[in-house]
């Protein structure tokens, strides 16, 4: 591969935690469960941005909440499917924001420990020639949009699906060293309209029609690579990726 291409931000320093700040707020239900677009798909038109110690969401509506970065509610432990993960409720009136949105109770918490809340490992990466495949391949109408998938190192240059070739190796991005790990399995989450939350298109059964299944118990549909940082550094767009030996 010839370069790497970050979504947002052009800039990101890689830690052994992964992305500084990746996942680190999430919203848990009335039960303790980790509640996401996964259980409400408009979620993703909800807009946050964190400034200096105040974190403001923007709805749909227009309407702006905001309220302290630092949780210092009550601490929480949210079930991340077979895992639990430890935080603390962010106070104010960000949480009554987000259960209205829904239409259930809600509230929005901080992980105690940076990295805890990423999905079993603490990176992802993908090609946007697979992306670009896929849908070729799926006969979607137009260009598919690759971030349905929620990757965080988006690749250029690179032949469909050569990412996945990288399992088990080491892997240099910008100033960074990375271990490509093993294939992702996707949730219906990727059925969804990145910019709207709404079931848009059969990306599962798209992807299944062409590929194989993970094997194992869990006979997942794969689509991008879990990766873990081994030397930490910071990646930017366009830096580029190569063998950790070359």
């Amino acid at each position: 591969m010839k370069g790497t291409a970050l979504h947002h931000p052009d800039v990101a320093q890689l830690d052994a935690d992964g992305i500084a700040g990746n996942r680190r707020y999430h919203l848990a239900d009335e039960r303790g469960d980790l509640f996401s677009g996964y259980d409400e798909g408009t979620l993703v038109q909800v807009v946050a941005a964190l400034d200096g110690d105040t974190l403001r969401c923007t709805f749909p509506d227009g309407a702006e909440v905001e309220g302290p970065a630092d949780a210092t509610g009550e601490p929480v432990a949210t079930v991340f499917d077979e895992r639990v993960v430890q935080g603390h409720v962010v106070e104010g009136s960000l949480s009554e924001a987000f259960s209205s949105f829904v239409g259930r109770p809600l509230r929005l918490v901080k992980t105690d420990r940076e990295g805890d809340g990423p999905d079993v490992h603490r990176l992802s990466l993908l090609s946007f020639a697979s992306v670009a495949d896929l849908g070729r391949r799926g006969h979607y109408d137009g260009d598919l949009d690759g971030r349905r998938f929620r990757m965080n190192l988006e690749l250029g240059d690179a032949e469909p699906f050569e990412e996945d070739t990288w399992a088990g190796h080491e892997v240099a991005i910008g100033e960074a060293i990375v271990q490509v790990l093993g294939q992702i399995p996707r949730c219906r989450v990727t059925n969804q309209d990145p910019r709207t939350g709404e079931h848009e298109w059969s990306t599962l059964t798209k992807i299944a029609s062409f590929r194989p299944l993970i094997g194992g118990a869990g006979r997942g549909i794969p689509f991008g690579m879990y990766a873990e940082v081994v030397r930490p550094g910071r990646v930017r767009l366009g830096d580029p990726v190569v063998p950790a030996s070359a």
